[in-house]
């Protein structure tokens, strides 16, 4: 971690009653950026909130990031009164994290995505401004959003008064690596973290390139591809079960891409 700015994030959606267990061991094999959202739906963040207590390490130790995610997002276990205007929906969500987490700031806080589609509308703006708000109390110390295409970026950072400090998107290789909002946020000094890695990207990770590859460092495949993407400027997360997998995945740092390598898993 630099200027806290995790270089690689533990990502606890879709763990369901396994989550405790599984943040600990994140947190035992050397995670120290966790990543959540207030949305029951898919993840369960009270008990990402358990394994912290459980591993003793210190709050300020801990890379901690959450997110609001709007009604379209949730199931019926809502964290927020849907009647409530949408600014009062952010901070009674943010309140509820910080209770889940057993925390009083958290490190990241993110906007799940957008509630309208190709551009923003101003349920976006709302939110928002709320979003701004938690950031110039001092209990969001950074503050960003996810599922967003290049046009809601641009109109968000143009927008705003305070500027979005991360991205957090799903990583497609057949779609550049998200190459027009990594760009957008190389420009703008936004950090962008990419999910799905590997598991929107199977044909990538499995082809015969990247397995070369993986044979000259002696690594494993998902390896390479974690390598790469923190190369051209991914924080990426991982959601791995495996014990041995999470050791890897923090590993990577001990190896580099030569630049046509990179080059090579661009064009694939």
């Amino acid at each position: 971690m630099k200027n806290n700015i995790p270089d690689f994030i533990y990502g606890t959606a879709w763990k369901k009653e396994g989550t405790t267990n599984l943040v600990k061991l994140a947190l035992q094999s050397g995670f120290r950026a966790i990543d959540s959202a207030n949305q029951m739906k898919h993840y369960s963040e009270v008990l990402v909130g358990e394994a912290l207590l459980a591993s003793g390490i210190a709050r300020e130790k801990i890379w901690l990031q959450s997110k609001f995610t709007s009604i379209d997002g949730q199931d019926h276990r809502l964290p927020y009164d849907p009647k409530a205007n949408l600014a009062t929906q952010v901070a009674q969500s943010f309140a509820s994290s910080l209770k889940n987490l057993h925390t009083d700031y958290l490190d990241s806080y993110l906007l799940h995505g957008p509630y309208n589609y190709p551009l923003l509308g101003e349920e976006d703006v709302e939110v928002w401004a709320a979003i701004e708000e938690l950031y110039e109390s001092g209990k969001a110390k950074m503050i960003g959003i996810s599922n967003t295409n290049l046009k809601q970026l641009e109109m968000l950072f143009e927008s705003s008064s305070i500027k979005p400090h991360f991205v957090q998107n799903r990583c497609y290789a057949n779609r550049d690596w998200d190459e027009g909002v990594r760009n957008f946020c190389q420009e703008n000094q936004i950090h962008y973290q990419g999910f799905s890695l590997l598991t929107a990207n199977p044909q990538i990770v499995q082809s015969l390139a990247v397995a070369d590859l993986a044979e000259k460092y002696r690594v494993e495949p998902a390896q390479i591809i974690f390598r790469f993407s923190q190369q051209i400027g991914i924080i990426p997360l991982t959601g791995t079960s495996d014990e041995e997998h999470m050791k890897a995945d923090l590993a990577i740092s001990d190896f580099e891409l030569l630049s046509e390598e990179v080059r090579l898993i661009k064009k694939l």
